[in-house]
């Protein structure tokens, strides 16, 4: 029997990648995202199993999908969302939004799909978190805050649930050609060839090199890596 996948903002980006290498690779791959449009032309695009709409910030919808999966084998938390600010003019719906998406929605779907990770004895945990929880980045403190959050969370769940076959890692992305990240340096005060200039490799990751990351950290030859935090950055963090 195929291993089950869900994959969280699937519609676009990363998640998208993900799923698509995933399928490829022969798992049996849920996506889900909030945009119902798009989300059903991806699954149809890349063969996944099946797609759900879903608010990942309302717990009892989550419940409802992970119910209909039927036991997630391997749960991969893509979804967020980020926010430039200065501290002082941080608005109090972002830092409620983010520490929902990026925070609680991953937890509570942990909390949803360990049960049967558990019975089975066997259980992948792979995380999207981002280079900013681990260096910091000035006026984002809010999404760094929330990636930050996501480093402890994989160190003491990879503890905890070592015993039962299941690994809990996370993926923390430096600058990657995306949507978010094209949203990001128009936020920001630096152009794309600013940034690029303080990054050692010159260049922004690819979506396929994280999701190739992915796959590997999905895979039974990965059973001895857990609780570590991975930073995919072409060397940012390296300073």
């Amino acid at each position: 029997m195929n291993k089950k996948v869900l994959v969280t903002g699937a519609s676009k980006g990363i998640g998208k990648s993900i799923a698509k290498l995933l399928v490829q690779a022969g798992y049996d791959v849920y996506i889900c995202a909030r945009n119902s449009e798009l989300i059903e032309k991806i699954a149809k695009e890349i063969g996944a199993k099946a797609f759900f709409v879903c608010d990942i910030t309302d717990f009892e919808s989550c419940k409802i999908m992970i119910e209909k999966i039927n036991g997630v084998d391997i749960l991969v938390n893509n979804a967020g969302a980020y926010v430039w600010a200065a501290i002082e003019k941080t608005k109090q719906k972002d830092i409620n939004a983010l520490i929902d998406l990026n925070i609680k929605a991953p937890y509570n779907l942990i909390s949803l799909c360990v049960d049967k990770m558990k019975q089975n004895k066997w259980g992948r945990i792979i995380n999207i978190g981002s280079i900013s929880g681990v260096v910091g980045e000035a006026n984002a403190s809010l999404y760094s805050m929330t990636k930050s959050a996501m480093n402890g969370l994989t160190k003491s769940l990879g503890l905890e649930l070592a015993e039962y076959g299941i690994t809990v890692n996370t993926i923390n992305p430096g600058w990657v050609e995306t949507e978010l990240a094209d949203n990001a340096v128009e936020d920001s005060d630096f152009t794309e060839e600013e940034i690029k200039e303080m990054i050692p490799q010159r260049r922004f990751i690819t979506p396929d090199e994280i999701a190739n990351l992915v796959k590997y950290l999905a895979s039974k030859e990965a059973k001895g890596m857990t609780a570590q935090n991975i930073s995919l950055c072409a060397g940012l963090s390296a300073g």
